[in-house]
Order: C-alpha cells, then sequence, then structure tokens
C-alpha cells in the first residue's frame, strides 16, 4: 500500500487519469497499462521507407537532408510558417537501428529533428519525438512542453520498450530543465542520460559510451550563431516599420513650414532613415556585436548602439543646434532611436545563452517603460521640432 501512496503522489503531480485510476485499483506497475500505441505517419515529406518492428510498421529516415529539407530550414529561418514546420511524434528508425542501438530524444520542431538526424551520419539509431507543439528543444524545456510528463507518455505509447531491449535514453542537455530524470526512471524504467549541448559532438560521445567531455557542455553563442537570427529579426519589424514610416511622412509633410513634398523630402525622409538605421542597430549591429558592447543587459547594449546612431545622424544631417528648432530635432533623435534599438536589442534575450529567466524578467520591468516613455517623448519633441522650424 505504500508503494502505491507514493505512485499517487506523483500521478497527481502530473494529471494523469489513467495512473490514477490503475493506483486506485491496485492493478499492475506500469503507469499507461492500457496506453494505445501511436505511430508517425509514413506519409511525411522526409521519410524514406518504413521497419519493421515488434511495435508495429515504424518510419524510417536518413541523416542526408534532401532540397525539400534544406528549403523549410530556409523558410522557417525567414519565418515562413515556422509555427506549423512540425513532424508527427512518436518513434523513427535512423538507419537499420536493432535492439541495442540507441535511443535520441528531441522535439517534433523539424529544425531540430533534422540537425539531429543530419549529426548522426553513418549512424543506426531510434529517435523519439516529443509532441513539443513545434517547439524547439531549448524553448520547450522552459515552456514544459519538453518536460517529463510528455516524454513519460511518449516512451509508453510510441512502442519503443518492444524494440530495443537495453533501457537508456539520451536526452538533449537543453532539454534538461523540463526533465526530472529519476520519475522517468520510475515510471518507465529508462535510465537518462544528458547527451552533449551540440548535435555535432554526439558520434564522439556516442563513441565514449555515452561521456561528455566538459567542452561538450558548455553553450557558446558564436558570431555565426547570433548572425542566423537577423533575418527573421527584421522580418518581424518590417511591417511596424512600413506603417510608422507612412505616418512620419505624412506627420512631416504637414506640420513643416514649407510644402507638403518639400516637407517630406527635407524631413520625413530623413525620418524613415534615421528609424531604419535605429532598427538596423537593434536587430543587425547588436547580435553581431554582441560580446563587444559593454554593459550586461541587453537594453544596455542597444541603448550604446543607438546612441552611437544617433549622434552619428544628427552630425552628417548638419543641424544646428544654436536654433530652438535645431536643438528639438537633435533632442527627438537621442530620445528615438537609442529607445528603438534597445527594444529590439531585447528580442535576443530569449535566444541567447547569456541571459537568465529572472534576469529577463527583471530587465524588462525597468527597460520597457523607460523605452516607451522616450520614445513617445521623443516624437512629440520631433514634432514641436516641425513645427517650430
Amino acid at each position: 500500500m505504500e508503494k502505491n501512496k507514493n505512485n499517487l503522489s506523483l500521478a497527481d503531480k502530473f494529471e494523469f487519469p489513467v495512473i490514477q485510476e490503475q493506483i486506485r485499483c491496485g492493478c499492475g506497475t506500469s503507469p499507461l497499462p492500457n496506453a494505445v500505441h501511436t505511430m508517425p505517419q509514413l506519409d511525411q515529406s522526409f521519410v524514406s521507407g518504413s521497419m519493421t518492428t515488434p511495435a508495429g510498421e515504424l518510419p524510417k529516415v536518413s541523416s542526408a537532408l534532401t532540397r525539400h529539407d534544406r528549403w523549410g530550414t530556409i523558410k522557417a529561418r525567414l519565418g515562413a510558417g515556422r509555427s506549423h514546420y512540425t513532424i508527427d511524434p512518436g518513434l523513427y528508425a535512423l538507419g537499420q537501428p536493432d535492439a541495442e542501438a540507441p535511443i535520441l530524444i528531441t522535439a517534433n520542431y523539424k529544425m531540430s529533428f533534422d540537425y539531429l538526424r543530419q549529426a548522426l551520419a553513418g549512424r543506426h539509431a531510434w529517435i523519439l519525438v516529443l509532441d513539443t507543439k513545434g517547439i524547439n528543444v531549448w524553448c520547450a524545456a522552459g515552456k514544459g512542453t519538453f518536460g517529463t510528463k510528455e516524454l513519460i507518455q511518449r516512451i509508453e505509447t510510441s512502442g519503443l520498450k518492444k524494440v530495443v531491449d537495453h533501457r537508456k535514453i539520451i536526452l538533449p542537455q537543453l532539454g534538461a530543465p523540463g526533465v526530472a530524470a529519476h520519475q522517468v526512471k520510475q515510471f518507465t524504467g529508462f535510465k537518462v542520460y544528458y547527451g552533449p549541448v551540440r548535435a555535432a559532438d554526439l558520434n564522439d560521445y556516442l563513441d565514449a559510451g555515452l561521456k561528455a567531455t566538459k567542452e561538450m557542455r558548455i553553450m557558446a553563442f558564436p558570431l555565426k550563431d547570433r548572425a542566423v537570427l537577423i533575418p527573421i529579426e527584421l522580418l518581424i519589424t518590417a511591417k511596424p516599420f512600413m506603417l510608422v514610416s507612412l505616418a512620419l511622412l505624412i506627420l512631416s509633410g504637414i506640420l513643416g513650414q514649407s510644402g507638403f513634398q518639400t516637407n517630406i523630402f527635407h524631413d520625413g525622409l530623413f525620418a524613415v532613415g534615421a528609424l531604419a538605421c535605429a532598427m538596423l542597430g537593434g536587430a543587425v549591429l547588436n547580435p553581431l556585436l554582441l560580446p563587444y558592447i559593454p554593459g550586461r543587459a541587453f537594453s544596455v547594449k542597444g541603448l550604446i548602439i543607438g546612441l552611437v546612431i544617433a549622434l552619428g545622424l544628427i552630425y552628417l544631417r548638419g543641424i544646428d543646434v544654436q536654433l530652438w528648432a535645431g536643438r528639438a530635432e537633435a533632442l527627438a533623435w537621442l530620445l528615438i532611436i537609442p529607445a528603438i534599438s534597445a527594444y529590439l536589442a531585447m528580442n535576443f534575450t530569449g535566444c541567447s545563452t547569456y541571459t537568465s529567466l529572472s534576469g529577463v524578467k527583471k530587465e524588462m520591468r525597468f527597460a520597457l517603460p523607460l523605452e516607451m516613455t522616450a520614445g513617445i517623448l521623443g516624437l512629440a519633441v520631433w514634432i514641436a521640432s516641425l513645427i517650430m522650424a
């Protein structure tokens, strides 16, 4: 009875109705005794065939990516259909795995799945895909979709126990925050091993008998990884940029002291250019120069870049600060450009290895109100400069 009470406590925690019913009736020890096995579809575009196993017909995949796979990655990087770039959760066969082949766990975000199988070129392995709602491993671990409950359910419903003789599963290290290894062991009998941070190190990790070096445990954020994030950030800001640019052109044309067209060419186009430079500062220069910009907070880094850009534009425009209109315009850009740059720089807190959840929350509490205030105040001062000119 004591064992049942302990199991009930864990069952309540995971909210498994099936487990709770099993414990109440005192039958069996498996958490999902009557679970229905679910198989991934065999007609998915990346599936190269099928493999007959004791668990049924499983999809077979290759470590070589096709043009369709690569084009899908490019589109996801550009934000096209990224939220729907998923595969069916369940068990897949890479190559010709046998009952002793390693089992690797990943997310059903297709890019994560593709990186994993590509890194295992020449290997035979089982890949168990969790339903993370199309989110990559790292983010899904933080959101809870790459978690203990989903892993246990997927082990029990995928037929994994029927196709392997061992009880070892390899999780990506970045998925560790979402998984309680001891609970997985208690419910399923599988022991969790945490693999290296980078999929590229998996072959060495496997050859070393599931042992990782110190270098394999370090999460770097090199220039290549930072640069690959830029395109989607620019696409996200494209629509707001066009709308705000149109508003700036109209305001400059109406409020300027000359004719509508003259005002647009003299003030409106410069305002649009300044806005573009602010966006490039926060979304392009910030990730490229991230390790070299002073400050720890991303908003501070973006602020510094924005100030440099603002001072440069003020100098190039030749603003006469001896006049009140010139002073107002200079002040406006010193408020607007750093505010936009700092705001966009903060977008990278969610994908950087430099930040923590508590640190990001703390930064947002003080930075966002200041950025909004500076932006609104700067716009008001810019409008005043047009009227005074």
